[in-house]
This record gives C-alpha cells, structure tokens and sequence, in this order.
C-alpha cells in the first residue's frame, strides 16, 4: 500500500496522536446543527448560501464559545493521546495515517477559501455602496462596516482577492503544490484575521481555524523549505501511498473530479446566478418605478405641527433615500440601536438581509411593499432591535422630483411629509480621474 519511512521517535509519535485526534475532530462534523442543516436543504432548488453553511462548519460545543471550544478539543485529544499511546507502544512509524490526515486537512481547507472566493469573485460579500451608505457620514459607521464598505468600493479588487483564495483552493488538491497553496492561504487569512481583530470583525475565530489547517499543511514541507533557504541540503519526500488496483485510481480520480465539479462547477454557477438574481446582502424586490434617489425633506408635519429643519431633532427627518429596490432609509437626529453583525449570514429572503442596516446608527431602514391600488408602501423597520416598527404611507407624486407622504407612524401620529430629489452626483459612480461638474 505504501512506501514506509523510518522509525519515529517516541516523541514524534506522541505529537503526531495529538494533532491527528485534534485536527479530525475539527474537521469530520460532529455537531448535530450541521446534520439539521444538511437534511433541511432543497437540493432541487440549491441556493449558493446552503453550500456556504455547510462549507462554513467548524464545532462549537460550546455556542458562541470561540476559543474556548478549541481548549475543549484539544483537552479531548490529550485524553485520547494518553489512551493511544497506552494501547499502540510499538508501532515504527505512522506515515500511512499522516498522509491521509493530511487529505482530510488539505480538502477541509479548499473547501473553506474556495467558499469565500466565490462570494468575492461576483463581489456578493461587500456589494456596492448603496446611496443611503454614500449619503451617511463616515464616523456614523461601526469599525467593521467601514472596512466592508471600503471593499465594496473596489469590485475589481474584491474580485482579485476571490481569484486568489480559489487558486489557493485548487492548489490544494494535489500534494506536490499543497506547500505553495498553504503558504498563500496563511499570507492571506492571516491579513483576514488581523482585519478582523482590528475592525472588530466577527470571523476571527473561523479566520484562525482555516489558518490552524494551513499551518498543518505547510508544516509537512516546512523542515525541507527552511533547508533551501539556509543554503543546506534539502532531503526530497520519499513517502508516497500506491495504487495497485485499477479501481483505486479510478475511483481516486472520480473522486477529484467529482469534488471539482461540486465547489467550483456547481457551486460558481449557482453563486453567479445569486449574484444575478437574488444577491445576499442586496434585496433583489424592485422598488418603487423612478424613485430611486436621495431627497430633501421640505417639510414635516407631525399631527398639526410643522417642524422646522434641525440636525438636532429626533422627530424630524433630515433626508430620505429611496434606493432602487424595496428599501427605504430615514435619516434623523433619533437614537438608534445599532445592529452589530459583523458575522457573514447568507440570506434569501429579502427582509432578513440586514447588511445594508447593520453596523450604523444614523439612519432607519425599512423594507417596504408596494400597494399600487391605494398609492401606499407596507414599512418594516429591518433593524432586529425594533420589530414593531411599522408603518403605512400613502404616497403622491406630483411632478417627476416630488413626492408626498402621508401616513401614521410607529407611534400612531399622522405624519405628512413633502420630499424634493435632490440632483445629486457622486465621485464614485461618476469617476474620479475626469473633470466633474458637481
């Protein structure tokens, strides 16, 4: 079956129970919820989100314990060394077990980054900046948004980073370029990991754990690598597994081609197609015809007072963008519960996609429907802190850049409000590198 190396020293073998007991407990899904999840999918309606939770296990027997379920693992894996190491006294060498070991770590590894990718390569992660994100000030933003915005700004380069994370993936799959594929997984989730902390991201802890694999991967090669380095000779890998059957390389081969197919084939067209039709952090429901813009709150009446314009007034509105989907933003002086999410959720239904609201406390987002047979638009505020933040509004419009709304608030007082859109340019759509006339 394999072309054995030489003996292991007493201390090699203990550290290699360890690390292989701890590294398969992290990889092979021991966590009920991922079961529930994978039994729950309609795989004859797959959506790229399903692959992207199943791709993005890691345990936690502890929820939302972070670092504390790896100090769990690796308690259980030094229970399971002792016990190992009690029964399996005299064993030479465990190169046949290491190898597969590092299969399991290699493709746990590609199908994590290659999960990313995609989500990169058709810029889905940080989509492009709505026009309530380019009409909301900077330091209105949480850390984490700032850095999703900015990646969002540049599609090319978040496009760049999927190719890069993908290539990393592919590399993965065969051994004599695993080292090089580990090598630019480290470079690239390390930056990610120490984005996160920086940021207050809430991927640190999955960062760290693609970056545990790679670490193990690249260690394989690490000795021999440092060797070329320093100018000293480097021993070649004379280990290698054989395949005396037919059917074994066949079916290692169908098995490749197979796993190739499904994250890369299945998983890139149906991520396209989610990119085309139904974005995750973008709603995909049309807004109202011709709406779309930002406009300037001429007046505003609540019950019978008219309040005048003021950056200070938690009652007032100051401005109102209508984006081009079913999502409108209120920005006023009133207080508000940020939501926090920092922890990438790939949703399908437009009301639960909370990016564009989350990490920012000055403006109200709501999703809305559309009653055309009364003129009037349905309000969820889509902030989780306010479920009860409801409206209806009528709406009028009397020319092509006014629109007049009229309703009842969330504290049940009429409210009428006369909106005027505003010709607004923006560097960022316009282009910054010709002359603009602002």
């Amino acid at each position: 079956m394999s072309n054995v190396n030489k003996s292991w020293s007493g201390s090699s073998k203990i550290l290699f129970r360890f690390f292989f007991l701890y590294f398969i407990i992290q990889i092979i899904p021991v966590d009920w919820k991922f079961y529930q999840l994978l039994f729950s999918i309609h795989w004859a309606q797959l959506y790229y989100g399903d692959i992207f939770l199943l791709a993005h296990y890691h345990p936690q027997f502890i929820p939302d314990g972070g670092f504390y379920n790896w100090l769990l693992i690796a308690a259980i894996a030094v229970i399971g060394t002792i016990i190992w190491t009690l029964r399996d006294r005299d064993r030479d060498n465990y190169d046949t077990l290491y190898y597969w070991l590092r299969v399991l770590v290699r493709y746990r590894l590609a199908i994590g980054v290659i999960a990313y990718g995609f989500i990169k390569v058709f810029p889905l992660q940080s989509p492009a900046n709505s026009l309530s994100t380019l009409n909301t000030r900077y330091g209105d933003f949480t850390d984490w948004k700032i850095f999703s915005i900015s990646l969002g700004a540049a599609p090319l380069y978040e496009t760049f980073l999927g190719v890069v994370e993908i290539l990393a993936g592919l590399l993965l799959l065969w051994r004599k370029t695993a080292s090089i594929a580990s090598f630019i997984i480290i470079s690239f989730a390390g930056n990610v990991f120490l984005s996160n902390l920086a940021y207050e991201g809430g991927e640190y802890v999955y960062c760290a754990y693609l970056l545990s694999l790679a670490f193990f991967v690249f260690a394989y090669d690490a000795g021999r690598l440092y060797n070329l380095v320093q100018g000293k000779p480097a021993s070649p890998d004379t280990f290698s597994v054989q395949w005396p059957q037919a059917w074994q390389r066949k079916g290692r081969l169908v098995l490749k081609i197979a796993f190739v197919l499904f994250f890369i084939g299945l998983y890139g067209t149906i991520t396209y197609e989610g990119y085309q039709h139904n974005p995750h952090n973008v709603v995909a429901t049309p807004g109202l015809p011709g709406a779309a813009g930002v406009y300037n709150v001429s007046l505003f009446r609540i019950g019978k007072d008219t309040l005048p314009y003021s950056q200070v007034d938690s009652t007032r509105w100051q401005d109102v963008v209508f984006e081009k989907w079913a999502t409108l933003s209120i920005k006023s002086n009133k207080p508000v519960v940020i939501d926090t999410e920092n922890v990438e959720h790939i949703h399908q239904d437009d009301f639960t996609k909370t990016y564009e609201s989350s990490g920012t406390n000055a403006r109200q987002y709501y999703s809305y429907a559309i009653d055309s047979a009364h003129q009037a638009l349905v309000l969820k505020n889509k902030n989780p802190h306010y479920p009860e933040d409801q409206w209806v509004l009528h709406y009028n419009r009397p020319t092509a850049s006014r629109m007049v709304l009229e309703g009842i608030n969330e504290n049940k007082d009429s409210i009428y409000v006369v909106l005027d859109k505003l010709d607004k340019k923006y560097l960022l759509v316009e282009g910054r590198r010709k002359p603009q006339t602002l």
